[in-house]
C-alpha cells in the first residue's frame, strides 16, 4: 500500500510552533517512527506553505497513491481550490488535524475539505496520522 502524507502551512514548524497546541516533536521525528511502525507501507511525504504547491502535489500523487493523509493547516478553512483538487483525483483523502479545531477559534470550525474527503481525524496530536494510516489499511 502506498500512502502519501501532505502537510500544509506552518507544519514545517512542528516542535517549536505553539508547543501547547502542537507538542514538542518535529514532524520528521514522528514520520521516522511512523515508517518503522508500518514497514510494509510505502510512504511519501510533502510539506509546503504554498497553496498552489499543495494542489500540484495532490495532482501528482492523486492517481498513484492508495490513500492521501492531508493536513492542509489553515487552508482547510479557506481553500475552495484544494477541495476542488481533491474532487479531481482518484486517490482517497483523509483529512487530518493535530489539534481539535472545534475547541479553537470559530473560523476553524469550517472546512472546505470535509465534504469531499473519505473521513476526518481530528484532535489526537501527531497520533492523528497513525489513526489515518490504520484507517487507510482497513479500506
Amino acid at each position: 500500500m502506498k500512502i502519501s502524507i501532505i502537510n500544509g502551512p506552518n507544519l514545517n514548524l512542528l516542535g517549536t510552533r505553539e508547543p501547547g497546541v502542537y507538542g514538542n516533536q518535529t514532524f520528521e521525528e514522528y514520520y521516522s517512527k511512523l515508517k518503522k511502525l508500518y514497514p510494509r507501507v510505502i510512504f511519501d511525504y510533502f510539506q509546503s506553505n504554498v497553496e498552489g504547491e499543495l494542489i500540484n502535489r495532490l495532482h501528482e500523487v492523486g492517481f498513484s497513491s492508495d490513500m492521501i493523509l492531508l493536513n492542509a493547516g489553515a487552508y482547510t478553512h479557506t481553500s475552495v481550490a484544494i477541495g476542488d483538487a481533491i474532487k479531481s483525483i482518484d486517490s482517497g483523502v483523509i483529512e487530518i488535524h493535530i489539534s481539535n479545531t472545534f475547541a479553537r477559534e470559530d473560523f476553524r470550525h469550517t472546512s472546505y475539505l470535509t465534504p469531499v474527503v473519505k473521513g476526518l481525524i481530528i484532535g489526537f496530536g501527531l497520533d492523528s496520522y497513525r489513526l489515518g494510516v490504520e484507517s487507510a489499511l482497513k479500506q
